[in-house]
């Protein structure tokens, strides 16, 4: 019997506040454990919590980005369970009336084809606080307790591992754009619960359904949904029966274990915060926020091919981060395609390597936006030739500067006169016998050593391409 895979992820997503969801604590990342606390996220007796607009703000924002309708009337729930990560007991969070219902995300599939990813919801809650083990004990860090946490609950709308992280790709990409959240999967601010079942192919009826807790890593997503899935067809060949549980992934032996069997809603009890009043949304409030959003990603892509002429992979490239592609707008604004598409090409080529090697964002930079631009409309006028730009360059991205000006200043103007040229190529040619010997031998690479040798004359100066076609015609004359 054929199987196939129903996926579906509960995405966690720590939101980019300043102070914790229900009290005034910093977020700050690396600092002393339990320094950051204070009663209300302690869970002390008699304090009560006070609600952070602001990740009510970043929560609806998500949804609107992501095409959920936003509930007007939102409330908030506790959720009961007895774990060291939660003090009070209890976790605020929202059950029967979420922020953000419906929606979804659309992935290209490796044929290229496109599919929808729906959302059942958003809600967002308090982040639990961190545990830690160590050698011979383990220690509980309140920090954490209390940030700001969006879960996006996906429908089981996916058939692969290949679809589960084309998704959450997708998801990072507009989270990060919309600015509600770094998604910086190694300091936790993006986790998720992975549940997996399988069904006859043909079969309606989901089957019984496995989640693996709070994956934090892409690579480790996709090989737990594939070892899984595999774990579950092998049960289904020799009879063993499939239960609803809760496993762990083992990075190192590369397979899940059992935690527990899996709880349902009513085992947390859910029950209205009696502390906290709902949240009520105006017309005008919410249409406050839309005007915040920014252009999503795959419609910036689309926008990009056509206004800079650049190629669907660039863009694709460029549109990855937002920051770059603000950047390279910023930079290309007000030029022409031709120039606009050799400034996308030296972007992604120099400018990225340099960014590589010096581990600096092109935000880091020192070279602003113009500098740039500057620096190809002189190469692209035959002010200066390529050699210099590439020379130019790395000096530009750590100091700044204004390319004409630095040109003018150095003398580094591309040499073009043809009568200035063909004297260079006239003494290379009479100062080195042996390789216009060899190029009469019917050597033809030959011709690239008195192109080298004329630059060397220019010291670099020199057009290239005009020296190539002076030697060329010079040598053939011989």
């Amino acid at each position: 019997m054929e199987f196939e895979n129903t996926i579906g992820l509960e995405t966690h997503v720590q939101l980019k506040t300043n102070t914790k969801m229900f009290c005034s604590c910093l977020l700050k990342t690396g600092c002393e454990p339990n320094t950051n606390v204070c009663p209300v996220c302690l869970g002390y007796p008699g304090a009560l919590p006070v609600m952070n607009k602001e990740a009510v703000k970043l929560t609806v924002m998500s949804g609107m980005m992501l095409g959920c309708e936003i509930n007007r009337h939102a409330t908030f729930d506790r959720k009961n369970y007895f774990y060291p990560d939660m003090a009070k007991d209890y976790q605020i969070s929202e059950n029967v009336n979420p922020l953000c219902i419906g929606g979804g995300v659309e992935i290209t599939l490796a044929d290229g084809t496109k599919k929808l990813i729906r959302i059942n919801h958003i809600h967002l809650e308090e982040d639990a606080a961190k545990i830690n083990h160590y050698a011979q004990s383990s220690g509980v860090d309140f920090n954490r307790g209390g940030t700001p946490l969006m879960e996006i609950v996906s429908e089981p709308d996916m058939s692969s591992a290949d679809e589960a992280i084309a998704y959450l790709t997708a998801l990072k990409e507009m989270l990060v754009y919309a600015g509600v959240s770094d998604c910086n999967l190694e300091e936790g601010n993006m986790r998720s619960d992975v549940n997996i079942s399988i069904r006859p192919v043909g079969e309606t009826k989901l089957g019984t359904k496995v989640e693996i807790k709070n994956m934090n890593s892409f690579k480790g997503i996709h090989a737990a949904l594939c070892y899984e899935a595999k774990r579950q067809r092998e049960c289904m060949a020799h009879s063993i029966p499939l239960v609803q549980e809760t496993r762990r992934w083992d990075a190192e032996a590369m397979e899940t274990s059992s935690m527990r069997t899996k709880e349902n809603a009513h085992d947390y009890r859910y029950f209205p915060e009696p502390d906290l009043v709902p949240v009520e949304l105006s017309e005008d409030l919410i249409a406050s926020w839309r005007k915040l959003l920014p252009e999503k990603p795959e419609a910036r892509r689309l926008r990009m091919i056509e206004e800079y002429g650049i190629a669907e992979y660039d863009a694709e490239v460029l549109s990855q981060h937002k920051a770059n592609a603000d950047w390279f707008e910023a930079s290309a604004s007000g030029l022409d395609k031709k120039t606009a598409k050799q400034l996308c090409n030296l972007f992604m080529g120099d400018v990225m390597a340099l960014m590589n090697e010096t581990g600096k964002s092109i935000e880091e930079c020192a070279m602003k936006p113009a500098e740039l631009a500057s620096l190809v409309k002189l190469a692209a006028a035959g002010t200066i030739n390529g050699p210099t730009l590439k020379e130019l360059l790395p000096e530009i991205f750590e100091k700044g500067g204004d390319p004409e000006a630095i040109v003018k200043e150095r003398g580094l103007g591309a040499v073009s006169d043809t009568g200035a040229l063909e004297a260079f190529v006239d003494e290379a040619i009479a100062a080195n016998p042996g390789p216009v010997a060899d190029f009469k031998a019917g050597k033809k690479a030959a011709a690239g050593f008195f192109v080298g040798q004329v630059m060397k004359l220019s010291k670099g100066k020199a057009d290239p391409k005009i020296v190539g076609a002076l030697v060329a015609k010079k040598l053939a004359a011989l």
